[in-house]
This record gives C-alpha cells, structure tokens and sequence, in this order.
C-alpha cells in the first residue's frame, strides 16, 4: 500500500468516526428529550457491535437475537431512529455444535 492509499484510507475512517460521533451525538440529546436516559457506550448498532467484536456480519447476531442468545432485557429498539435495534455491548457465548 503506497502512502497515498494510507493517507486517503486515514481520511475515509477519519470521515466514518466523525459520522458515528455525530450519529451517537444526536441519538443521546433524542432520548435525553424523551427522559430515557442510556449509557451509549454500553448500548450499540449491531454493526458497531460486529466491529467492536470483530464479528464478520450483522446477519450473525441477528440470529444470536432470533435464538435467543442474547437475552431480551440486553435488546432495545428505538422507533424514533427508523426501529434501530441497540444491542448492550458485552460478549456473549455461543455453545459449540456437537458434530456425531
């Protein structure tokens, strides 16, 4: 990778940040104005949660939600935000699957 492409790749995670600072910004004074008030860095996206977690896709932890891995009381949706799916930002544990 030639400095050029770093510099340009710095800028886009420089960008994505800023978008997320501000996204989480206006989440906080919404739900402030509503009297809810929730610790954002302990309540994440799904797909900030599949980053944090280094977890491939959404569409995995989606289906840990479907199966009921992750408890109900670590889930909240938000209908202001289009029905946005907040996740409590802790590692949970997937069983293995037996192989017979």
């Amino acid at each position: 990778m030639e400095i050029d492409d770093k510099t340009e790749l710095s800028k886009k995670i420089e960008a994505l940040l800023a978008e997320g600072d501000a996204a989480i910004a206006d989440a906080r004074s919404y739900l402030i104005s509503q009297g809810e008030l929730v610790d954002l860095s302990e309540w994440v996206t799904i797909k900030e949660y599949c980053h944090r977690f280094e977890i491939k896709n959404v569409e995995t932890v989606l289906n840990w939600i479907s199966r009921g891995i992750v408890p109900r009381e670590n889930i909240m949706v938000v209908e202001e935000f289009n029905n946005t799916k907040l996740i409590k930002a802790v590692p949970y544990a997937v069983r293995g699957a037996r192989v017979l």
